[in-house]
């Protein structure tokens, strides 16, 4: 067992115990909503070049107060139990928070994917699959895993594949997995949509509502011209970053890697940054940058904005002293320790918590699976009627008033949604009303001491009434 793992899930517990004392719910409902309610550990055999290599994998359904239960799979080395159990409870919290109707899971194989060849890590996913479907912890209406840390659209590829191998003729086979290749029954928006979450999620904390909120942490309204730091380039990381920058006008000025930390005062083009380290490897010597004493190192710069997009316990009470940004933004599962958070607060850190800014991913995939059980692509139907009225009422709106459009203006004032757009469009809306709904709730009761407490309690209302709705618990 990996002491960090144990830390991270007692973090976890020690958070729900916080919001327990405010949500007002009878004791053993919180007990129940607490605990794990399943827990498959598993050992399969799997020939690697001449060797049989025995794996070790998990999946944990936390709750079951809604069907299905959902979360990503993750490839790692330092897998374990308590991690997978951690990540099980923060994604029945976050699925709750966002209103997304499904219970929390995780699943974990524990291995380092980069010391397998493709070849070799398709015949673990297939083999990880099948003990699945063997033990029913697999199914659109079961159980729906997504990508995480280490796995991507390739192995959910693979997953759905396998399992409809096994489950031949069943109508909604493809949707029980989520994040697969668009051509294969994925959904635009899906690889963009956990950084677009946290983008959404840290824009509308700059809103003028909160104008308020921003003074207290000697800020004002408005995203552009702040300065970012973002630990971590990968799938999150990368698109919290080019997404910031273009859309938000926000300012990158470090960047911590597993290879270490760069920093430019003037700004970093994440985008040019992407294609340097694809040419060489590394981040470091991207020009205009200065290299840092090791990888740590950005996560302690002068910032506005801190997003850790990494893994879990990347600021503990070792480091918090010497963190200076004024906002952090979790868009990793578990970034800040529950004693380092102490700290933070203590300093006036604003802390975004992971279970709602990392939430784009759950909400895409709720989308994702939307579609495949109604075996329909969203703006299939309506795009080109909208298109044909939006039209209708531009020549209309010319002819009564003698303007002229150029093509461009005309084009874009036609435009029809299509599956993007709407993607886009549910995933803002759902990180706006979450976001307002934690601060109505901190707003209403002031011994709620921090914005994860906050998240926690939204959470657990909801699913206490989940419960009380069930007739379970009074």
């Amino acid at each position: 067992m990996s002491s960090q793992n144990h830390a991270f899930y007692e973090s976890v517990m020690r958070n729900f115990d916080k919001a327990a004392a405010h949500a007002n719910l009878a004791e053993g409902l919180l007990e129940q909503i607490k605990v794990c309610n399943a827990v498959y550990q598993m050992h399969f055999p799997v020939k690697i070049g001449d060797e049989i290599k025995v794996i070790e994998a998990y999946r944990v359904q936390h709750s079951h107060h809604r069907l299905p239960t959902k979360g990503g799979i993750r490839y790692a080395d330092n897998v374990d139990q308590h991690e997978v159990m951690a990540l099980a409870a923060l994604m029945t919290y976050k699925c709750a928070l966002v209103d997304v109707p499904f219970g929390g899971a995780k699943g974990g194989i524990r291995i380092n994917p980069r010391n397998f060849t493709e070849n070799q890590l398709e015949r673990i996913t297939r083999r990880y699959t099948t003990e699945l479907v063997r033990k029913n912890f697999i199914g659109p209406g079961i159980d729906v895993p997504a990508p995480d840390y280490g796995t991507g659209p390739r192995e959910m590829a693979w997953i759905m594949d396998t399992y409809q191998q096994l489950k031949h003729g069943e109508i909604d086979s493809m949707a029980c997995v989520t994040g697969k290749p668009v051509n294969q029954n994925g959904i635009r928006g899906r690889g963009e949509a956990t950084g677009r979450g946290v983008f959404y999620g840290i824009r509308r904390l700059f809103h003028k509502d909160y104008t308020d909120v921003l003074a207290k942490l000697d800020l004002t309204p408005g995203l552009k011209g702040k300065t970012m730091v973002i630990q971590g380039l990968g799938n999150v990381g990368s698109h919290t970053g080019t997404i910031s920058i273009k859309e938000g006008g926000v300012k990158v000025i470090g960047i911590a890697e597993y290879e270490g930390s760069i920093y430019d005062p003037n700004g970093i083009d994440v985008a040019k940054l992407l294609d340097y380290r694809k040419d060489n490897g590394s981040i470091l010597g991207f020009p205009g940058t200065t290299t840092l004493d090791n990888r740590m190192a950005a996560l302690e710069l002068e910032c506005d904005i801190l997003v850790p997009a990494a893994l879990e316990n990347q600021i503990t009470a070792e480091n918090a002293p010497r963190i200076k940004a004024k906002i952090i933004a979790e868009a990793a599962n578990g970034p800040v320790t529950a004693d380092a958070e102490d700290i933070l607060v203590k300093k006036n850190v604003l802390i975004i918590p992971d279970m709602y800014i990392n939430a784009g991913g759950v909400t895409v995939s709720y989308f994702e699976w939307l579609k495949n059980l109604s075996h329909h692509r969203f703006g299939r139907m309506e795009k080109r009627f909208d298109e044909s009225q939006y039209n209708k009422m531009v020549d209309l709106v010319i002819e009564m008033t003698g303007k002229t459009l150029s093509e461009r203006d005309r084009e874009q004032l036609v435009h029809g949604a299509d599956e993007l757009d709407l993607v886009r469009s549910g995933l803002e809306d759902t990180m706006i009303g979450a976001f307002d709904t934690i601060m109505a709730e901190w707003k209403e009761n002031p011994t709620i001491e921090t914005m994860r407490t906050a998240a926690f309690v939204v959470a657990l209302k909801k699913i206490g009434g989940d419960y009380a709705m069930l007739g379970i618990f009074p």
